[in-house]
C-alpha cells in the first residue's frame, strides 16, 4: 500500500467519524445549548492528554466567537485551579473514556461548588456520562491509525462536535462579523473587519489637492511635493472634480511641450473613482485590485457630501497587513 493510499484511508475514517455523529445528535445536544445559553457564568473546557488538546481548541473557539470560555487542566484542578469555578459556570469535559481518573476526580468538588457538567464522551455507559447533567456522544466505531490505538478518529470526532457547540452558540446570541474583529484586533482579520480608510488616509497637508483653474505645472510641484503621484482636483466648495496621475503627466509631456500651461481641468480624469472615509480598508483594496483595465494605486477620499477629505494609496493599505 502506497502512503498516499494510507493516507486517503485515514481521512476518509476521520471524515466518516464527523458525518457518523450526524446520526446520534438528539434532545441531548439542545440540551447542551440550553444549559449553556441560561448560565450567568463561563464555560470551563477540560480534559486530559489529546482530548486536553481537544479542549483547550473548543475553549479558544468559544471564548472567540461570542461564549466566555477559559480551559481548566485537570491535574492542576485538584491541586487549587478548581478556584476558577464558580455555581454559575457550566464545565465541558471531553473524554473518550469516560473513564478518564484526573477528570472523575474533579467531579466531587464541581459538584460541591454547584456547577453543572457537559461531557463529550465516546461511551454513554462511563462513569463520567453517569455523573454529567448533559452527555453529548462523539464515539467512533474505530481509530484511524492502523493500530487502532492511537487517537485520530475520536479526537476528530470531539472536535467536531465542540466546533458544532461553538457555532450555534454564536447564532444564538447572534454574534456579528464585527464583535469577532473586536476579539481578533491584532490580526489580518481583525484589520479587515475594523480598518476603515479614515484610519490610514492621506489627510489635511498631507493630502494632494488643486483647484480649478490652476495650472498643471502646480499640480506637478504638488505631486511631487505629498509623494502619492496623484492630485485631487476640487472646486472652491472642496467637492471632488477630477484626478491627475502621475502617469498623465508623463503622457502629456511626450505630446506637447506646453503642456505644464494648460489648466487642470483640460487634463484631468472627471469623475474619477474615489471612496468615502468611513468605507472599510479592506474594500479600498479590492477596488484598486479590482479596477479595470488595470489597477489603480491611489483612491481620492470623499465625506458623505462627496467632498475631498483624503487620498489613499495602494502602499498604505499593503502596510497595514491586509493581504
Amino acid at each position: 500500500m502506497s502512503y498516499i493510499t494510507l493516507a486517503s484511508n485515514i481521512l476518509k475514517e476521520e471524515a466518516k467519524a464527523i458525518l457518523d455523529l450526524i446520526e446520534h445528535l438528539d434532545t441531548a445536544f439542545d440540551d447542551a445549548l440550553h444549559l449553556i445559553d441560561s448560565s450567568e457564568g463561563r464555560i470551563i473546557v477540560t480534559g486530559m492528554g489529546k482530548s486536553g488538546h481537544i479542549a483547550k481548541k473548543v475553549s479558544a473557539t468559544l471564548a472567540s466567537t461570542g461564549t466566555p470560555s477559559s480551559f481548566l487542566h485537570p491535574a492542576e484542578g485538584i491541586h487549587g485551579d478548581l478556584g476558577m469555578i464558580t455555581s454559575n459556570d457550566v464545565v465541558l469535559a471531553f473524554s473518550n473514556s469516560g473513564e478518564t481518573i484526573e477528570i472523575l476526580n474533579l467531579l466531587p468538588s464541581i459538584k460541591r461548588i454547584g456547577a453543572s457538567v457537559i461531557s463529550v464522551v465516546g461511551n454513554t455507559e462511563s462513569t463520567l456520562a453517569k455523573l454529567s447533567d448533559v452527555v453529548l456522544y462523539a464515539g467512533v466505531e474505530k481509530e484511524a491509525d492502523p493500530l487502532n490505538l492511537a487517537p485520530t478518529s475520536s479526537t476528530t470526532a470531539a472536535l467536531a462536535l465542540g466546533d458544532a457547540l461553538a457555532m450555534c452558540l454564536l447564532s444564538i446570541h447572534r454574534f456579528t462579523a464585527e464583535q469577532f474583529a473586536v476579539y481578533h484586533p491584532g490580526g489580518t482579520l481583525g484589520k479587515k473587519l475594523l480598518l476603515t480608510v479614515k484610519d490610514v488616509m492621506h489627510r489635511e497637508n498631507e493630502n494632494p489637492v488643486v483647484f480649478i483653474g490652476d495650472s498643471v505645472t502646480k499640480a506637478l510641484f504638488t505631486m511631487t511635493d505629498k509623494g502619492l503621484g496623484a492630485v485631487t482636483v476640487v472646486n472652491t466648495g472642496g467637492y471632488l472634480r477630477g484626478l491627475i496621475t502621475d502617469g498623465d503627466i508623463r503622457r502629456g509631456l511626450e505630446k506637447k511641450k506646453e503642456f505644464l500651461s494648460l489648466r487642470v481641468e483640460d487634463v484631468m480624469t472627471k469623475c474619477p473613482k474615489c471612496i468615502e472615509e468611513n468605507q472599510l480598508a479592506a474594500y479600498a483594496l479590492h477596488l484598486m485590485e479590482k479596477h479595470k483595465p488595470k489597477p489603480i494605486t491611489v483612491l481620492p477620499v470623499v465625506d458623505g457630501n462627496n467632498k475631498i477629505a483624503g487620498m489613499i494609496h495602494i502602499t498604505d493599505l499593503l502596510k497595514c497587513g491586509l493581504v
